[in-house]
């Protein structure tokens, strides 16, 4: 099997007859409008959402067997006919012989450059992408005649168009292609649907889709297809299509069909080669609702000279925004890392689904994502994170709970589907951690101070009842009793985020697991379940919030009157009815409206109240939940729905989750010698490096109905036991909070390791969102884990991270990380460009060195207690238009 290679920085890969690996895609997109995927032999869709899918839609297990896809064809002088892609029904025999074609895979940030030798041999190499503004997909087909006499050929662009939709594939498919109005134009189609087909409500249908294609300087075809049945033939398929293998007569332009699924296929001119001679041409598809604009969209890329221009604007325009770049000695690994700090903006643009890996239902963002992404953009474009993170804060509800449903734009927030109920435990926990990462990145405290709206729906008292009171004509804003809307500061929504919480306990005085935490797959425990590991969480942010306070240097502090009944009560926190109680009494008192009053809190008091709360958390953990083999130990996580422990020893079997140690370590809960056993205890239950390090989980060898749907699956998988990439990163960021670098370091390059050796992840450069039993990467691209490993990688790795606005450089890497005794790092700051770059030229220990000097361009600055600290305003004070270098010596 060959390896991914690399040319240079820019993370621009090439692979070798890439049609021989199962599930390979790349993402296309703009920055708005069409989200593709593309194989190497040009499978995949694309579309807006799930109901505007341009493409057929396909998951993973139907990208390997759908033939209608994406192709470009060439009918020989001899009748042969030749897929530029490899799908024609003689390529596909040929296929792992002796006399399969030589092709390859070239990609980058958005664009894929596919490679072909024919064995007549044309050449042909076809670039696909999606414009910068995501209003087409372009493919860009040059072909070459590398025989020694001329060859002659005729090319035929093909594109099913699907045009609605992904419910439609199952449901009413034919049904649908009934509505289809199919006009054929002097350069391809134009789909038009009569309804936008949906049984509890039709609706008359605005999009139109379009499939057009020009040859060089913008020729025209001279045989149009705009049917499927029409491009196929009868009996035929799409590996040998009729209009491909016979001249078959095309529609005029101007005809219209109705009623047909919609093909877009557009067959040139015969062309003679000489040898060495080359042609091209270029095939666009696309959607739009503005009727007027689709002339000008059809055509805005009608000759290749345009569609390289194009093309040439995305490489510059995504390689522009990954402003992170690595110097590790290792060309490879600083080109993956390159993926990995790329995949937190495909987040951005895809949510957590419309790629081949689909399970994550039908699109968008969570609300998880909303906030973890953010940490990625705070280090590569923070400009506009302090508007989204103002914004977000508008989807949390009076009772600390949530909108689970995000809408298009920003700060926009449904309620929720088909009035179901449900709360993910850990939701709340998410924003603070981010808002922390602002505060310390830019030194922005006012951002505690904006207003913000909360989230009203049906859904109140965190999941657990209905608001009958309120209809969705109210909006979906909380309002005071004389119906005005309420507003609070960011300040007081991370308050009651993480107060309610507190509150919120279960029989153990842990807080209650309700739908499920972090993991979603533990979600059949709403009754009794509880999260011991986000009870350490929630303690972190009680403490985090304190540090906050500290800083923002307020004597007092405003908050709804409401949130009083949240404070104190120190006498019961060893009683779990009595805080439900507590919680209860709270969340009546704007189940429907709050009253709109506010109070003033005095800072002092309410810092140690919070750190009354989170220390009880704390130790309650410590004296309560540890567990231990007889050799080592490590922290029971969770309450099953039967309120019993769920890891310890059990029928002589060890039971340990990693998420459940993560939050302890991370907030420091665990004492050092406790992180000590449970580093010990990981790498005896959990690790297998093999496949990428630290699993999520032991086998628990039952179904275990009383806890999550994640034990049904196959151990090993997805969330049962599978090297989980967004946990293990967390263990790792945890582990190098606490000190225990080595520890650390050793999870990181695990995961990464595998990711880059192709003979085993067999994917793509980037972290998935795991590794499964055989060491393969699945669920590419669209996974929290980069963010965090990004994050982990610059602030705690190399040890460059802002600290209240300035910026600390305190480096943890280990020796063996250091190559040819010297990295660096180059990353935006305080609106900056700087190249950090470490040297460790005698080769010290991690653990023996400390910065030792240091210099901001040639000048040195000042070192204090083996840590360089820089003041915001001298970056700040630094020209804006150069790479600034800081040179970090370490030493002894």
């Amino acid at each position: 099997m060959t390896n991914i290679g690399f040319a240079g920085r820019d993370g621009v890969f090439t692979l070798e007859n890439a049609e021989n690996i199962t599930g390979l895609y790349l993402p296309l997109a703009g920055e708005r409008g069409l989200k593709s995927a593309v194989t190497p032999n040009l499978g995949g869709d694309s579309k807006i959402d799930q109901n505007t899918f341009l493409l057929e839609p396909v998951s993973i297990e139907n990208l390997h067997s759908n033939r209608g896809t994406r192709n470009f064809w060439c009918r020989m002088a001899d009748g042969a006919i030749w897929s530029v892609c490899g799908a024609s029904a003689a390529q596909e025999a040929e296929k792992f012989g002796p006399k399969q074609e030589k092709s390859r895979v070239t990609g980058g940030f958005l664009w894929q450059a596919l490679e072909r030798e024919g064995a007549q041999g044309l050449y042909a190499k076809t670039e696909s992408f999606v414009t910068v503004r995501g209003e087409q997909e372009t493919m860009l087909v040059t072909l070459v005649n590398r025989a020694a006499a001329p060859l002659t050929f005729t090319p035929v662009a093909a594109v099913p168009l699907y045009g609605r939709s992904a419910d439609n594939l199952r449901d009413h498919r034919h049904v649908t292609s009934l509505l289809h109005r199919i006009r054929v134009t002097s350069n391809g189609v134009i789909v038009k649907p009569s309804l936008s087909f949906d049984e509890r409500g039709h609706r008359e249908n605005e999009m139109l889709y379009f499939a057009a294609a020009n040859g060089p300087d913008g020729a025209l075809p001279i045989a149009i297809y705009p049917t499927a049945e029409m491009f196929l033939g009868e009996g035929g398929t799409f590996l040998n299509p009729e209009a491909v293998r016979s001249d078959k007569p095309g529609t005029p332009a101007g005809t219209l069909i109705e009623g047909r699924e919609a093909m877009g296929a557009m067959a040139f001119d015969a062309v003679t080669l000489a040898p060495g001679e080359s042609t091209q041409y270029v095939v666009r598809f696309g959607l739009t609702q503005e009727a007027g604009t689709l002339p000008a969209l059809m055509n805005v890329l009608d000759t290749p000279v345009k569609a390289a221009a194009a093309l040439e604007e995305v490489r510059q325009h995504w390689q522009k925004l990954v402003n992170v770049e690595f110097a590790t000695g290792d060309s490879v690994r600083d080109n993956y890392l390159k993926w990995v700090c790329f995949q937190p903006i495909l987040r951005r643009i895809f949510g957590c689904s419309f790629l081949p890996y689909h399970d994550y239902g039908k699109g968008g963002r969570g609300w998880r994502d909303l906030w973890q992404d953010c940490l990625a953009l705070l280090i590569m474009d923070p400009g506009d994170v302090r508007g989204m993170i103002v914004d977000n804060y508008g989807g949390v509800r009076m009772d600390g709970t949530n909108a689970t449903i995000i809408g298009e734009k920003q700060g926009e927030f449904v309620a929720d589907r088909n009035n179901i109920t449900r709360v993910w435990m850990d939701h709340a926990f998410w924003p603070l951690v981010t808002t922390e990462f602002y505060l310390n990145q830019t030194g922005d405290f006012s951002v505690l101070l904006e207003k913000a709206p909360y989230f009203k729906d049906r859904q109140i008292r965190r999941g657990m009842a209905h608001d009958d009171m309120w209809q969705p004509a109210d909006g979906s804003r909380q309002r005071t009793a004389d119906g005005t809307v309420y507003e609070g500061t960011v300040l007081e929504h991370i308050l009651l985020e993480n107060l309610c919480a507190f509150y919120d306990v279960g029989a153990h005085n842990e807080l209650r697991l309700h739908n499920a935490d972090w993991n979603d797959a533990l979600d059949m425990a709403a009754d009794k379940g509880e999260s011991v590991a986000f009870t350490n969480a929630y303690a972190g942010n009680l403490h985090g919030l304190v540090k906050i306070l500290q800083k923002l240097g307020a004597e007092k502090i405003t908050v709804a009157q409401e949130l009083t009944a949240l404070l104190g009560h120190d006498d019961i926190f060893d009683d779990p009815t009595a805080k439900n109680d507590i919680l209860s009494r709270y969340e009546a008192t704007c189940a429907h409206a709050n009253s709109g009053r506010t109070v003033e809190l005095d800072t002092a008091a309410l810092m140690t109240d919070l750190t009354a709360k989170a220390n009880w958390m704390q130790c309650h953990v410590r004296e309560t939940e540890w567990v231990t083999d007889g050799k080592s130990g490590w922290l029971n996580g969770y309450y099953d729905n039967h309120g019993q422990p769920v890891e310890g020893v059990v029928n002589d079997l060890p039971r340990m989750m990693l998420p459940s140690q993560v939050f302890g370590i991370m907030y420091g809960t665990t004492t050092a010698e406790q992180t000590a056993e449970i580093c010990r205890s990981a790498d005896r239950y959990l690790f297998e490096e093999k496949i990428g390090g630290y699993r999520l989980n032991t086998n628990f060898k039952e179904k275990k109905l009383d806890l999550g749907r994640m034990f049904g699956f196959a151990y090993g998988e997805k969330e049962n036991g599978a090297v989980f990439s967004h946990m293990t990163v967390m263990y790792a960021n945890a582990l190098y909070q606490r000190g225990f670098a080595k520890e650390g370091a050793k999870a990181l390059d695990t995961l990464l390791n595998t990711a880059m050796d192709f003979a085993v992840s067999k994917m793509y450069p980037g972290l998935p969102e795991y590794f499964n039993n055989d060491g393969r990467g699945l669920y590419p691209y669209l996974t929290g884990a980069a963010s965090w490993y990004m994050l982990t990688e610059i602030c705690w790795v190399y040890g460059v991270r802002g600290e209240w606005g300035d910026l600390v450089i305190a480096p943890a890497l280990q020796k063996a990380q250091f190559g040819g005794g010297s990295v660096s790092v180059t990353l935006p700051f305080a609106g900056r460009t700087l190249r950090v770059r470490i040297e460790n030229a005698d080769g010290i220990e991690q653990k023996d060195y400390r910065v030792y000097s240091a210099a901001l361009d040639g000048t040195a600055l000042p070192v204090a207690e083996g840590i360089l600290r820089i003041p915001r305003a001298e970056i700040e004070a630094l020209t804006a238009d150069a790479i600034h270098e800081i040179t970090v010596i370490l030493h002894a």
